[in-house]
């Protein structure tokens, strides 16, 4: 008899809708495909909506969840659509994103990947940030197990939202196979010729925002030797965030030396660009993963990452990882890369190989895994 899950696709399906999807989004998208596939499992896919988008198939729509939600903390209502969805025909409803519901007969897994907003409220903007994150701790009880996507995570969830450990599990992400294809001599020149890319760079990949860290690693490039500035310049690839209008101003006015920001790199460019890097730099403060840092080993690049939060995790020995408040750490390392071959090369086997433990069937295997503990839980 197959499992019937419920599977939430709300920023999936916002996210193919606008044009972009997200880590979320991404995540929700890779474990849908590798789960319809799967023997013995039924997915049902939902979304939160008054009318369902059509972007994920067969996606039923259950109503707005903000309404719900008020309405569940107030006056300790379940979500009346998702119920009727559920009753009778789901074994399990799995909350894939920051949207959890209230249901009562029903077993709920909820999908947490990181308490980042609770942990450093400052490095999050969006209105009424301090009910929102309140509504998010709550709402967050309403589910029977947790599932997370590191260790570092568990412990961040367990303190920030004040449940037991052995209420979450953890489910490492994968890297999809196209990052490890090695791109041809016309496509490496396509994308040379689109991004004016020169024939050696560093390559910073996120959205600008304060926990990317990038104003020290623009400090860290800055101490650099002259000629290898000049030579091996700084590209930052990634959408214009929040928290950062200073540095925004300076890169929009191409007024840092050696610096350029290259802006959103359309997807299918991104395991080309990451694989003509000299290094990959990842210097984050905090991450719930640090999906990059596993896309850069897969595309054969070098990594610089920083030691903290969850990226030891992702990176073993495969990556050089630093205090990511530390520049002139950095800036060692870069010019140690760049003046050693053999260490490029190194680096370069060893992540090829870490990535290759991380793969999106493993993150699938795991979550059906889960699913079983948290029905036989129940």
């Amino acid at each position: 008899m197959s499992l019937r899950v419920a599977f939430g696709t709300s920023v999936l399906a916002a996210g193919l809708a606008n044009g972009g999807v997200d880590g979320i989004g991404t995540v929700t998208r890779e474990l849908l495909s590798r789960l319809r596939q799967r023997p013995g499992i039924d997915l049902r896919p939902f979304e939160f909506a008054e009318l369902a988008s059509g972007r994920v198939d067969g996606a039923a729509a259950v109503g707005d969840y903000r309404s719900q939600a008020r309405r569940a903390l107030l006056l300790g209502r379940s979500f009346s659509r998702l119920k009727q969805m559920a009753r009778g025909k789901v074994d399990l409803i799995h909350a894939t994103d920051h949207q959890i519901p209230r249901l009562r007969r029903t077993p709920l897994l909820a999908t947490l990947m990181d308490a980042i907003p609770l942990s450093h409220p400052e490095w999050v903007t969006y209105p009424r940030k301090r009910l929102v994150n309140a509504m998010w701790r709550l709402s967050a009880q309403w589910a029977d197990h947790i599932v997370t996507i590191s260790e570092f995570s568990k412990h961040e969830i367990a303190r920030h939202f004040g449940m037991p450990e052995s209420r979450i599990s953890v489910m490492p992400l994968g890297v999809d196979a196209r990052w490890f294809e090695q791109a041809d001599a016309t496509l490496q020149r396509e994308v040379r010729l689109h991004l004016e890319l020169p024939e050696r760079f560093f390559l910073f990949v996120g959205t600008l925002q304060p926990r990317k860290n990038l104003d020290m690693l623009i400090r860290a490039h800055a101490l650099l030797p002259a000629d290898l500035r000049r030579e091996v310049p700084l590209l930052i690839a990634g959408r214009e965030g929040w928290g950062c209008d200073e540095l925004v101003t300076r890169l929009k006015g191409d007024t840092i030396h050696d610096v350029r920001w290259l802006r959103y790199v359309p997807d299918q460019y991104l395991p080309t660009l990451f694989g003509m890097a000299t290094a990959l730099l990842f210097p984050s403060l905090s991450e719930g993963f640090g999906l990059p840092v596993l896309e850069g080993f897969a595309a054969g690049v070098p990594v610089i990452a920083s030691n903290g939060s969850s990226i030891p995790e992702v990176a073993g020995d495969a990556a050089v990882l630093l205090d990511p408040s530390d520049p002139g750490a950095w800036a060692i390392s870069m010019q140690q890369l760049l003046e050693s071959p053999e260490q490029g090369d190194d680096l370069r086997t060893k992540g090829q190989e870490r990535a290759k433990t991380f793969t999106w069937d493993r993150a699938a295997d795991r979550l059906v895994d889960v699913y079983h503990e948290v029905l036989g839980g129940a």
